[in-house]
């Protein structure tokens, strides 16, 4: 998905067809048409604005953004692009294998049917019981865009997918106190790249502002974090346990938020905060 630098360089990219073999057989299936089927128009106006807010995603995504019924705020959306001669499908179905061509979504890349059909554009859904979570709507013979292909396209949260999904696809979904599944818009964690040489390391991003984890300082060698980062502290009196936990981790917090303090079966750790231009070339 189109995410920060940190972000990006931990992610795996879902390749999932080619171009030469054609769409992979189970791309498209029956499946069971929704209790509330999408009934707006299948072209909407995009327009695209320099942020990313829920806002502009739905404004960048069009129909397909409409489309979609997440349990919380859309996730990412983009709108059309032009292509070559050769890029485009000659059928619907060909038309959203190219979308996976063309953008490698880190999405489900089988199980979508056909929500909606008209003349020139068929609505693709991917349904997690019975909502539909991914929405794609393929375009034949637009401007600058021949054949079939992706007009609008708009995603849920990772959250809203299961973890089968989402642990093959590198995103690192939290859950809470209640076990529920944390959307990773507000909190998700990653690995270090292992290109930057910070394989060793961990990020935590939380309402905007990203920890590390750094046993091999490989980041503090760099001057990357605010703070060493430190394992076997005390937890501080007047931290308080989030409830936010994964794979035996929990999250605890102080009224500040300087420092993540991570409690294991080992002890507790210090994550400090990384530097906001944190990067690697």
């Amino acid at each position: 998905m189109r995410r920060g630098l940190v972000a990006a360089a931990v992610l795996t990219a879902v390749t999932v067809v080619g171009c030469d073999d054609g769409p992979r057989s189970d791309l498209v299936v029956e499946g069971t048409p929704p209790a509330t089927p999408y009934s707006g128009p299948l072209h909407e106006p995009t327009r695209q604005l320099d942020e990313r807010s829920p806002r502009a995603l739905r404004l960048a995504s069009g129909a397909a953004g409409r489309a979609l019924e997440c349990d919380g705020e859309i996730f990412d959306g983009s709108g059309p692009d032009a292509w070559s001669t050769s890029d485009g499908g000659g059928t619907p179905e060909e038309g959203l294998a190219r979308y996976f061509d063309m953008a490698k979504p880190d999405l489900p890349d089988h199980g979508y049917r056909v929500e909606r059909r008209e003349r020139e554009r068929v609505l693709y859904s991917y349904d997690i019981g019975g909502r539909t979570k991914v929405a794609v709507v393929v375009a034949e013979d637009q401007k600058d865009r021949p054949g079939w292909g992706p007009e609008t396209d708009a995603s849920c949260d990772p959250a809203e997918f299961p973890e089968s999904f989402t642990a093959a696809t590198g995103w690192q979904v939290w859950s809470d106190r209640a076990g529920r599944r944390v959307p990773v818009s507000r909190l998700d964690s990653s690995s270090g790249s292992e290109h930057c040489g910070w394989q060793s390391a961990d990020f935590l991003r939380l309402d905007g502002r990203t920890y590390a984890r750094d046993p091999d300082a490989v980041l503090g060698r760099e001057g990357l974090l605010r703070a060493p980062y430190r394992d076997g502290v005390r937890m501080p009196a007047d931290a308080r346990d989030t409830g936010y936990h994964r794979h035996g981790r929990r999250l605890w917090l102080t009224h500040d938020r300087r420092t993540a303090y991570v409690r294991t079966a080992a002890g507790v750790e210090a994550w400090p905060l990384l530097k906001k231009s944190a990067g690697c070339d």
